[in-house]
């Protein structure tokens, strides 16, 4: 650049500006502070970011990436709420972190469709093959070929109509992966409402032993079969105990075990958040560990009183080799546990704003001081904050009563 001519690379800068929509974020790499921010911050629904503030309960995509643990840092493709997607660039410069956001919608959305352009020319390609090696074979009228043609056309109506059964199916089977709601010795119940893709949100909770109890949300990057095969996989795992070696009682040894198993470039490029805990009824404490999922919440019954249970970490499956904390929290009685996915709070409200966590939390708190939570009443309220369309993603909450 600095060969350029000083009008030219100004013009490169300012096109590289404008089109990729750069926008940046300052941040302290100790207590995690806002200390500057600028660019196309509403690009990323950033626009009223505070200095001074936490950064992670603004811009929550940033939640157990922070602090650094090395000098520089890239995650390609981040996808925001919206439909934008970014490069995070990363950067620690003499105790402040440099986040930089760089628009790559507009190539995410040319691979996309010239992805799908192939696969149409493939299936275009196949069907004129085989309808010209007929043709050729039968030498046949052009009343035989419509008739032949309206035949493939039935086929493919019925070849459609039982890949959607068996998406329904695949569905269901996830659905009844899931576990039935508890009475005794405390309250659980859950809400799960699959989105109109095929979705990677899995969840569970059992006994590890007669003093331990699991309690568990994972949520796989993506949507289609891919994502789903693999919250299933993960799934099977936690209920059955099957990593070698791991102590389930151990949230921090279970998150490191999944990473290390579970590692992106191994997995389709796939990986996932998760939210452990482990509770012991008989001291009341609850041991949990974080995977870049959003926090636990517990809520104080009767009351907008509430705790976020979180812990540092990155998402499974990103780096090897990645220390997860284990956090201790006491559950006092008349208190509930909230997990739930990202799909319950990045909702697109009807006038095109964008719920955030923090809004989720109101409604929720807001909810349980009115003595009226009820999850079906939830759900049904972000759908109505949506204009009464279906959320984008998966929608997955567990609430346990202590």
């Amino acid at each position: 650049m600095k060969s350029l001519p000083i009008d030219i690379a100004e013009w490169l800068q300012s096109l590289t500006c404008g089109e990729r929509a750069v926008a940046y974020l300052q941040v302290d790499n100790i207590d995690l502070t806002l200390t500057g921010a600028g660019g196309h911050l509403e690009n990323y629904g950033l626009g009223t970011i505070c200095l001074g503030k936490p950064v992670i309960e603004q811009a929550y995509f940033l939640e157990g990436l922070l602090p650094l643990t090395e000098t520089s840092y890239f995650m390609p493709s981040v996808e925001f709420a919206g439909g934008r997607a970014a490069d995070l660039h990363f950067r620690l410069d003499a105790g402040t972190i440099w986040v930089l956001l760089l628009d790559v919608t507009a190539e995410r959305n040319t691979t996309r469709s010239i992805q799908q352009k192939a696969y149409e020319m493939t299936l275009l390609q196949e069907k004129e093959a085989m309808l010209n090696a007929r043709l050729e074979e039968a030498n046949a009228a052009l009343l035989a070929s419509q008739r032949e043609l309206e035949m493939s056309r039935q086929e493919l109506l019925k070849t459609h109509e039982r890949l959607q059964g068996e998406l329904a199916e695949a569905a269901n089977y996830v659905r009844s992966l899931l576990p039935a709601p508890m009475s005794y010795p405390f309250v659980t119940e859950w809400r799960f409402v699959p989105s109109m893709e095929l979705g990677g949100d899995a969840f569970g909770y059992h006994w590890v032993d007669p003093g331990h109890f699991a309690i568990y949300l994972l949520d796989v990057s993506g949507h289609g079969i891919g994502p789903s095969l693999l919250s299933v996989g993960i799934l099977h795992v936690l209920q059955s105990a099957s990593l070698r070696g791991v102590d389930f009682r151990d949230p921090a040894h279970v998150l490191g075990a999944l990473n290390e198993t579970y590692q992106m470039q191994n997995g389709g490029g796939l990986y996932f958040t998760l939210w452990y805990g482990v509770y012991e009824p008989a001291s009341r404490k609850l041991n949990y560990g974080c995977a870049g999922h959003p926090p636990a919440v517990l809520v104080e019954t009767g009351t907008p009183r509430f705790q976020l249970l979180s812990a540092k970490g990155l998402p499974i499956g990103l780096v090897p080799g990645v220390r997860y904390s284990r956090e201790t929290v006491t559950i006092p009685r008349e208190h509930c546990l909230y997990l739930l996915s990202d799909g319950a709070f990045e909702v697109e409200r009807a006038d095109g704003t964008l719920l955030t966590f923090k809004d989720l939390l109101e409604i929720m708190t807001g909810f349980a001081a009115d003595g009226a939570f009820d999850l079906d009443h939830l759900y049904n309220h972000l759908v109505t904050l949506r204009g009464g369309r279906t959320l984008e993603d998966d929608f997955s909450i567990l609430r346990f009563a202590f």
